[in-house]
């Protein structure tokens, strides 16, 4: 069973930059998509950017879109996700979370494996 491990999250002022990272416990063989989901307090857990095994396609969610970019570096198991311009309503935990096959499944219950989480809070 893979295990994931977030770490990065922090404090940050509205116009900072995080950098979060996923390590994955084992080699992730085939096809698979890697992705960040978020949760605020009273809020369901929604998509933020996954990336795809397969020539590490990306997609991102419309209000990250152009401000975070997700990465992946297979020799370290771990993907990224590098967020710029940070704004108060990107606060919440981030998690990160895989399945096998394609990144189509936006949803977090289409996803089998997560971490624990990583806080980001962003103030005004």
């Amino acid at each position: 069973q893979v295990e994931l491990a977030e770490s990065g999250g922090g404090s940050v002022q509205a116009g900072g930059s995080l950098m979060l990272s996923c390590e994955a416990s084992q080699v992730i063989t085939n096809n698979n998509c890697m992705a960040w989901f978020r949760q605020a307090p009273g809020n369901k857990r929604e998509m933020v950017a996954r990336i795809w095994s397969v020539r590490d396609m990306t997609y991102y969610d419309h209000p990250v879109k152009d401000r975070f970019t997700i990465s992946r570096d297979n020799a370290k198991n771990t993907i990224y996700l590098q967020m710029n311009d940070l704004k108060p309503e990107d606060t919440a935990m981030y998690y990160c979370a895989l399945r096998g096959g394609t990144c189509t499944a936006v949803s977090a219950p289409n996803y089998d494996t997560w971490g624990h989480g990583t806080q980001v809070t962003v103030s005004s």
